[in-house]
């Protein structure tokens, strides 16, 4: 069975997203074939579910992934980091074999 795990600073922000934005069931992911090394991540928010989307609950909110996107995502992590000015979602993805040097795609 596919794993994914959602740390607390990640669960707070799609929490205060969802909030801020009124509406919303969670945090969608999915990849698509993009950049240097094959791979980027896309991410959305739910508003509803899809009848195949593959859906993560955790720490009180929910992640929502593409089936296509399952296997490549099986095992990782999603967190929300800062660092200096840049706040992002962050995949600390056991699978990534590569990235690309400036870090917005990756190979399995």
């Amino acid at each position: 069975m596919a794993h994914l795990s959602i740390t607390d600073a990640a669960a707070e922000q799609i929490r205060q997203v969802l909030e801020e934005r009124g509406h919303g069931l969670g945090l969608r992911v999915s990849v698509k074939p993009s950049g240097c090394s094959g791979y980027s991540y896309v991410l959305d928010f739910a508003d509803q579910a899809a009848d195949d989307d593959i859906a993560f609950q955790e720490r009180g909110v929910t992640v929502y992934v593409a089936p296509d996107a399952l296997e490549m995502l099986d095992g990782s992590e999603v967190d929300y980091v800062n660092e200096g000015l840049n706040r992002f979602f962050r995949f600390n993805n056991p699978n990534v074999k590569d990235q690309c040097g400036c870090g917005e795609s990756f190979s399995v």
